[in-house]
């Protein structure tokens, strides 16, 4: 579920609706009263996150058959799909600017693609799942959590490790 600020506000909800297709909606709804505004076909599979550029132009929805999709807030249409994954989407993030999507899942990197055109930007690395992404608020700053149980850590304690790309140092 994610706010589309603006007047009057408006929430969109990510539902899967009981087809033979089990096809995703992502619905809207007027806020404070839930009214239904409209509804769209958003992925073959169940939608996991959704997430609005800062902008207001884009939202997108990450899927369990492994796609991202961007759609335009002010026409409801699938502008483009992004692919590169091949586990399904755990989590987006788009750039303070609008400009960036960070997506990633089960796969062992993160995806960062220019919103505009869709292209790679960089690929992060990672040692393990990642399930949450976020970027600074006004940097192109990217922190994320991944699953790090396995390996150097302790597997008897709870553990995790919050990591940053976007430093000087990074390419």
């Amino acid at each position: 579920m994610a706010w589309l600020c603006g007047s009057p506000p408006v929430v969109v909800a990510v539902t899967v609706m009981k087809t033979a297709a089990m096809e995703t909606t992502a619905r809207q709804e007027r806020y404070p009263e839930l009214k239904p505004v409209q509804s769209i076909n958003a992925h073959p599979s169940n939608c996991i996150c959704i997430k609005f550029d800062p902008m207001g132009k884009y939202f997108a929805t990450g899927s369990a058959d492994a796609l991202v999709s961007l759609w335009d807030v002010d026409e409801l249409v699938c502008v483009r799909c992004f692919s590169r994954l091949d586990w399904p989407v755990r989590t987006l993030s788009f750039s303070h600017d609008g400009k960036m999507l960070a997506s990633a899942s089960e796969d062992h990197f993160i995806d960062i693609a220019e919103v505009e055109t869709g292209d790679k930007l960089w690929e992060v690395q990672c040692e393990s799942p990642t399930f949450t992404v976020a970027w600074h608020p006004k940097r192109p700053l990217l922190a994320f959590a991944c699953d790090d149980k396995d390996g150097k850590y302790d597997s008897s304690r709870e553990a995790g490790t919050v990591k940053l790309f976007g430093l000087p140092n990074d390419s």
